[in-house]
């Protein structure tokens, strides 16, 4: 009896495993992780369609995800976070940039109670404003606004939010 159940577990085995083996993938069609949004120019820019990119370059253990959840309750998207590979190091707060007068940029640089440093990127990231906090970094100002007129015209990505 014992051997009459083994055979049929392995032949059950054998057939299933085939047919997982053999079967086709059931992929499905990759949806869009996020919705491109234009902001023209003369048009205001909000918070909601910038990301941060939150790097620390302090000896201030997980400073760089403080200053991206504060940065999340003023509506900012949050990027990449993470220590700085940067060779900027303010004592504060520096933004790596090409244009300190992107829209997004400046809305970013609105944001910090202490005076914004810029310097040319070193850090590669795929989308958004690239911060680096420092040492002395004492947070956002409460009273920042969360939206500028544009002077250009942006393309934003909005992630899409799946149900």
């Amino acid at each position: 009896m014992t051997l009459l159940a083994a055979a049929v577990v392995l032949v059950f085995g054998t057939v299933t495993g085939f047919q997982l083996l053999t079967s086709r993938a059931d992929t499905v069609d990759p949806v869009p992780t996020c919705t491109n949004t234009t902001v023209k120019d003369g048009e205001v820019l909000n918070s909601n369609l910038v990301t941060i990119n939150v790097f620390n370059a302090s000896t201030r253990s997980g400073l760089a995800n403080r200053a991206t959840i504060d940065l999340q309750a003023n509506g900012f998207l949050g990027g990449e976070i993470g220590n700085s590979d940067s060779a900027t190091k303010p004592s504060r707060v520096a933004i790596l940039t090409d244009d300190p007068k992107d829209p997004r940029v400046r809305l970013v640089a609105k944001q910090f109670k202490d005076k914004v440093k810029y310097a040319e990127p070193d850090i590669a990231v795929e989308d958004g404003v690239v911060v680096i906090v420092g040492n002395k970094y004492s947070g956002l100002d409460s009273k920042a606004s969360t939206k500028v007129t544009s002077d250009r015209t942006i393309q934003a990505c909005v992630p899409v939010v799946l149900p």
